[in-house]
């Protein structure tokens, strides 16, 4: 398969478990059906925690991307999360069917910013990440005379699903959380999805073409929202989210396997207004983010 059919492929996997996991997920579906509407995925959303031996953070899950033809765009920074990402632009798709491969959102917390005793907590797992993808491997993925196999998908797709480092000790993830919701996230979840987004733009429907209209349906099917649409009408980028599913993840009490509850992955909508080139004056869609919007939209995984 060509590296784009690859990406739809390892994207379909990964929205497989995520919907199975996040029941708003289907329920958006299902009032798109309703509607007789049409579904794109603006963005998908990953997190990570910066580190330096061994190495992980952005690039442990953007050099993946950039190998299969993603290029980065623009970098952000939240500097009282002590976060900063990159979103990527995807290759361009040469299909003929309505399917657009997705933006990219890759952030991490910089673990540098925290305390001595907070750094320590995080290094139970951070010091035990799993070896990063081989040069090989990347090169392999970045040949355009190279057939890439299902053998490579099933190993890409496990890079995601499966938590990179050992099961965190119970007592590191709560402390952590009341440091940083975003870093326990990320031990007990990994590299795991964040968020898939609908992008209200694709709609193509009166009854959803705006998303207030579709937050308000979502709410009237009973999905919990988030209250507050970020950004005004006709603006750049109007983003809201539902609120975060709770699962029960893995982690050690005194050595001994256990479970908790933990809030997992919600599911955005993205509205993206015009924006005009100053120096052509031609209208086109904004296709960034906006900081201050998104450092609204990582605190839905906060624990209530």
């Amino acid at each position: 398969m060509t590296s784009v059919e690859f990406l739809h492929q390892l994207f379909d996997r990964l929205w497989t478990v995520y919907r199975d996991r996040v029941t708003y997920a289907r329920d958006y579906e299902r009032v798109v059906n309703a509607a007789g509407a049409h579904f794109i995925n603006d963005h998908i959303a990953f997190r990570s925690i910066a580190w330096q031996q061994p190495t992980a953070g952005i690039a442990s899950i953007s050099r993946l991307f950039q190998a299969l033809g993603y290029r980065p765009a623009a970098c952000y920074h939240f500097p009282d999360k002590h976060l900063q990402a990159i979103h990527l632009e995807p290759p361009i798709d040469d299909s003929t069917g309505p399917r657009t491969l997705p933006k990219l959102f890759v952030s991490e917390l910089q673990s540098w910013c925290l305390s001595a005793g907070d750094r320590q907590r995080l290094a139970g797992c951070l010091d035990n990440h799993r070896p990063p993808l081989s040069l090989d491997c990347l090169e392999q993925l970045g040949r355009p005379d190279v057939t890439l196999d299902n053998n490579t998908l099933d190993n890409l797709a496990d890079w995601f699903l499966q938590r990179p480092w050992p099961v965190p000790e119970r007592s590191d993830v709560e402390a952590i959380a009341g440091v940083s919701q975003y870093a326990a996230w990320v031990l007990v979840h990994g590299y795991a999805v964040n968020h898939f987004t609908g992008l209200v733009n694709s709609h193509q429907v009166e009854s959803l073409d705006s998303i207030d209209k579709a937050a308000a349906c979502l709410s009237a099917a009973g999905v919990p929202m988030k209250a507050e649409i970020e950004g005004a009408v006709g603006s750049r980028l109007r983003q809201t989210a539902t609120e975060a599913v709770v699962v029960d993840v893995e982690v050690t009490t005194e050595g001994q396997l256990s479970s908790m509850p933990w809030t997992y992955a919600y599911f955005e909508l993205a509205e993206r207004g015009p924006v005009i080139d100053p120096s052509t004056g031609d209208t086109s869609q904004f296709e960034g983010f906006l900081g201050p919007q998104a450092t609204q939209l990582f605190d839905m995984t906060r624990r209530s």
